[in-house]
């Protein structure tokens, strides 16, 4: 992964591929109570971002928005951990965000770009992600409470 940020800039909004700039505190505070992660540590949220492409969206110095992608950088991505914080949704950061990720130039040639939602197929129908493909030859391993399982 070509650790060179980049950035794009929209009015006052950056979106930016720098892992330092993340508001860690604000990405696990807004995880942790969705539904998709309910619970995760909070190293687990560190493990991912480190091995993960990640998209912080900023007003200013301020995070508003978080997404990462998990890669191998040839052939497959999973979008992931998608948010826009409450205060600036319906200013269509969203859509700008996923603009960003889908010409970021590490996530070009993919064969295949994945991600799961139980409530945004609106926001994602419109860059072209549909159900998957012959069902029956997708499998997976879930785990929906592996965090409960987990001590701190």
């Amino acid at each position: 992964m070509n650790d060179t940020p980049r950035e794009w800039r929209r009015g006052g909004f950056v979106v930016s591929t720098d892992r330092s700039r993340l508001d860690v505190d604000l990405v696990y505070d807004y995880l942790v109570t969705s539904y998709w992660s309910a619970g995760m540590p909070r190293s687990v949220l560190e493990r991912g971002i480190e091995n993960s492409l990640t998209f912080g969206i900023y007003d200013a110095s301020r995070q508003v928005g978080f997404a990462r992608a998990i890669t191998d950088l040839a052939t497959y991505a999973y979008l992931s951990d998608v948010f826009i914080v409450e205060d600036y949704r319906g200013r269509g950061l969203s859509k700008w965000l996923m603009e960003c990720i889908l010409v970021h130039p590490d996530l070009q040639g993919l064969r295949r770009f994945a991600l799961f939602t139980r409530d945004a197929q609106g926001l994602y129908e419109r860059y072209g992600f549909e159900p998957a493909r012959g069902s029956s030859t997708y499998l997976e391993r879930w785990t929906p409470n592996v965090y409960a399982a987990r001590t701190p």
